[in-house]
């Protein structure tokens, strides 16, 4: 497969599962949580650097365990620590030890993503995954939701706010390490949050929320891309102002 086209497949399904959790994130007031677990993938990059393994793999190994690490804090030992905190807290250490490993001539890549870089392993790996985590976010958005609403009443429904708060840790893991190919360590918040951001400006249920959301995930990844080819600009960065385009678009749609 052409490798532009690849990337087009690839960034379509990231993007687009990007936004729709991000909707989520958006409703738990959690989006600033994607760029801290984003910077928990610099130890797994650094380590598929150095002995040539695919960085998504990487990734998503030490964010994957910094998010068992962190439900594990918050629920497991009661902590009173706020999440946000215990995520920075996380987060510190796992910078810390990813710049102990990474190799400084690696650094734009690992920073900034270059989803060019996608390979047929990646997309079987993406695609299966993007739909994979499309249901289960399905499946735990309105028990999640409710959790935050009001535990009492989730507890009395059946629902076991702990255990579905670790799926949903997990999820933004999964999203997060797909996402650093791409955008790269330091962009992964923003391409989970303005999308759905730019998406809440403009619609009025929850189910036209998370779809537009992930509407407009999907379309600023494949509109960075097809820019970046154009421009010879790197495509990371790209994305990103095309999904805040949309969200100037959006809020002066909402103005009027």
């Amino acid at each position: 497969m052409d490798s532009f086209l690849l990337s087009l497949v690839v960034g379509a399904f990231v993007g687009g599962i990007a936004g729709y959790i991000g909707s989520l994130m958006i409703t738990r007031q959690m989006s600033i949580v994607a760029g801290p677990l984003g910077h928990l993938a610099l130890p797994g990059v650094a380590l598929a650097l150095v002995f040539g393994f695919n960085i998504f793999i990487g990734a998503l190994l030490s964010i994957g365990i910094g998010a068992i690490v962190i439900w594990f804090f918050n629920h497991r030992l009661k902590s009173k620590v706020h999440l946000e905190a215990l995520v920075a807290v996380v987060f510190a250490s796992g910078v810390a030890i990813g710049f102990l490993f990474l190799p400084i001539s690696d650094a734009e890549a690992a920073l900034i993503g270059d989803i060019t870089r996608v390979n047929m392993t990646d997309l079987l790996l993406v695609i299966p995954l993007s739909i994979m985590l499309f249901f289960v976010v399905r499946f735990i958005y309105n028990k999640i939701i409710l959790c935050d609403l009001s535990r009492g009443l989730a507890k009395s429904m059946g629902i076991d706010c702990s255990k579905y708060n670790l799926v949903y840790l997990l999820s933004i893991a999964l999203v997060v390490a797909m996402e650093v190919k791409m955008v790269g360590i330091l962009l992964t918040a923003a391409l989970v949050a303005i999308p759905a951001v730019a998406a809440r400006n403009i619609t009025n249920s929850i189910k036209q929320y998370s779809f537009m959301s992930m509407v407009f995930g999907c379309f600023s990844v494949v509109s960075g891309i097809s820019l970046s080819m154009i421009t010879k600009y790197p495509p990371g960065p790209l994305m990103i102002l095309v999904a805040f385009s949309l969200f100037l678009i959006s809020w002066i749609f909402v103005k009027r």
